[in-house]
């Protein structure tokens, strides 16, 4: 795909209901802060344990941060549980059933002068098989529980994106599914 390619990806803008307004280039989104819509994914084990994704080093911002299992955004015209399947796909190498859990919206100052104003789509799923990260898009994964992360992001904060501490700050992730 190429980072010119990702980068001229358009991201959905929207009010603070998720009505939409229009649409903008990723990349301009996040210099000028608008608000657009997004999605998060969290993928459990049986064992109540959330996957945790590194962010490939090299990525336009938060490289090397470890976050939530993925996220990104929608497409236009493409609905937010689809976009949501896909890059999953696409980042960690497997599918499982997906549930909407909730919305959350945030803003947050990046690396590289960028700014995540995001209405986020919050899904959540069980799985328990081969995980297949795309070196593209994830140095690396660890399965951790709610208490363990929460400790973690207390001692060196620094290491987690700006989007997933503050899911956790919030009571994100609450729990797996049960």
């Amino acid at each position: 795909r190429g980072i010119e390619f990702m980068l001229k990806e358009e991201v959905i803008l929207v009010d603070r209901e998720d009505n939409e307004t229009g649409t903008a280039e990723k990349l301009e989104a996040h210099r000028s802060g608008q608000l657009h819509r997004a999605f998060s994914v969290m993928v459990w084990d049986p064992r109540g344990r959330l996957l945790l994704q590194r962010r490939q080093v090299g990525k336009y911002h938060s490289g090397g941060l470890w976050t939530n299992t993925c996220c990104g955004h929608p497409r236009p015209g493409e609905p937010v549980g689809d976009a949501a399947a896909r890059r999953l796909s696409e980042e960690m190498g497997f599918v499982c059933e997906l549930e909407p859990i909730g919305t959350f919206t945030y803003r947050a100052d990046l690396d590289a002068g960028l700014v995540e104003h995001e209405f986020v789509h919050v899904f959540q799923g069980v799985y328990s098989g081969p995980i297949a990260p795309n070196p593209e898009e994830c140095d690396g994964y660890s399965w951790s529980t709610p208490e363990v992360i929460r400790k973690q992001i207390a001692a060196v904060p620094e290491c987690f994106s700006a989007w997933f501490r503050k899911y956790v700050e919030a009571g994100w992730p609450i729990a797996p599914p049960s």
